[in-house]
């Protein structure tokens, strides 16, 4: 396959990104982008950047800081901008984060954002309020924004920037990748044939190449949203090494933490029911629920109703400091995911030396071949794991040991350089045409 002999140039579109915040799509936007950097010149598109936050080689635009004489500037011919809504009148969910008014349908929305007055972005929490409009505002300034650069791919990251990525291919005749880290469809199972369902599924079929962060999210891709095997190319992700040092634990009891989205898609509810299990044979044990999400206070109640409160810390968000404290005092890290497309906290787990348990149903299970791995239906083997892990020290040990073999080639530099292998393949794929 002949190499493009200049740089690359990229136009990246991302939603999360650190420091504003930093979930698991920021951090491996973040983390792709600097690896990314000596291989290409990457222009990141995202909707908030914050004043001397830099990345070397990485020109990083945040529409927060574009002035009103800037988008003037911008919308002095403005670019119409083409929407047409496949399912009126269908409600979309849109866990984890948010859900839209009952009573407002998208296509009167879209309307009424790209016939608004233009204004400064002004965004202080990505996932509060009305997020279909920020989805949408982006959408409309970001397309001004891009078809005045230089550019040879458009590379997106997920459903929120999928709009622009889709419109300035069709504009522009670019490529066009999408970086799939997590879909509707992993979310809402089934019962997603939504607004959100709909736009990933057409921007599929329009993409040039699919870029899945696993072979079970690519298999999801192929099989649910109808999308043609030949263009989906999974990459997974990578991960920085961290120094840390694991701290001897305030508790007397073993630590036993599960971190991450309270929500149906991550499985606290099995976590729950495993600790349970556990606890009936073993009560010198404490379980940690780390994070926020719909689901956290049913599952406050249900500890409580089964009568062990006092067994259970549930903690909120955490930022990476404090979850770095809590990785450091943990015996054991679990993952009961209904549907993970890789599962970055599991790596983060591992490199703290921690025996790791997840659901098959998870990209992670692709790259970490040490970890004990279960049908996340099945709570008794999943209790089972639990106690072998804290009990047996040879299974620990051989456990982490395999893991951190693992981490050998989960870096993200191994990831920059397989999705440069996805532009080429599509630069030569046009040169064949």
């Amino acid at each position: 396959m002949p190499v493009k002999k200049s740089r690359t140039r990229v136009l990246m579109f991302g939603w999360e990104f650190p420091p504003v915040i930093s979930g698991g799509l920021g951090v491996a936007t973040l983390g792709l982008c600097k690896a990314m950097s000596p291989l290409a010149d990457v222009k990141m598109i995202i909707p908030k950047s914050v004043p001397d936050f830099n990345i070397p080689n990485i020109e990083l635009v945040g529409l927060n800081s574009l002035s009103q004489e800037q988008l003037r500037e911008l919308f002095k011919k403005e670019t119409e901008f083409e929407f047409t809504e496949s399912t009126q009148g269908k409600r979309p969910s849109f866990g984890p984060y948010t859900r839209i008014p009952e009573n407002e349908f998208i296509s009167q929305k879209f309307y009424e954002v790209m016939h608004e007055d233009i204004k400064p972005f002004e965004i202080d929490d990505l996932y509060a309020g009305d997020v279909i409009k920020k989805v949408m505002e982006f959408a409309r300034i970001s397309v001004q924004y891009g078809l005045k650069q230089k550019f040879d791919v458009i590379h997106a990251h997920d459903w929120m920037t999928f709009l622009p990525g889709m419109e300035l291919k069709l504009k522009t005749g670019k490529p066009l990748v999408l970086h799939v880290h997590s879909t509707e469809y992993d979310r809402a199972g089934e019962h997603s044939k939504n607004w959100v369902y709909d736009l990933e599924k057409r921007a599929m079929h329009l993409a040039d190449r699919i870029i899945p962060v696993s072979h079970y999210t690519g298999t999801i891709c192929e099989r649910h949203y109808g999308v043609e095997p030949g263009k989906i190319m999974p990459v997974h992700n990578g991960i920085e090494a961290v120094k840390h040092t694991v701290k001897k634990s305030p508790f007397d009891e073993k630590l036993v933490i599960f971190f991450g989205r309270v929500t149906m898609q991550k499985g606290p509810e099995y976590f729950v029911e495993a600790a349970k299990l556990v606890l009936a044979h073993h009560p010198n044990v404490k379980f940690v629920m780390a994070g926020s999400g719909d689901l956290l206070r049913p599952m406050i109640e249900r500890t409580a109703s089964y009568g062990l409160g006092d067994k259970f810390y549930f903690t909120g968000f955490l930022n990476k400091v404090m979850l770095n404290e809590l990785l450091a005092i943990a015996d054991v890290y679990c993952m009961p995911s209904v549907s993970e497309p890789f599962g970055l906290s599991a790596v983060e787990a591992v490199q703290y030396g921690i025996p790791t348990l997840i659901s098959k149903t998870s990209g992670v299970a692709e790259v970490l071949h040490g970890s004990m791995q279960f049908d996340v239906w099945d709570v008794q083997k999943f209790a089972q794991y639990i106690v072998a892990a804290l009990d047996y020290e040879g299974l620990r040990k051989s456990v982490v040991h395999a893991n951190f073999h693992s981490l050998e080639s989960i870096t993200w530099e191994n990831c920059a350089l397989q999705v440069m292998h996805v532009y080429q393949s599509i630069f030569y794929e046009n040169q064949q045409n």
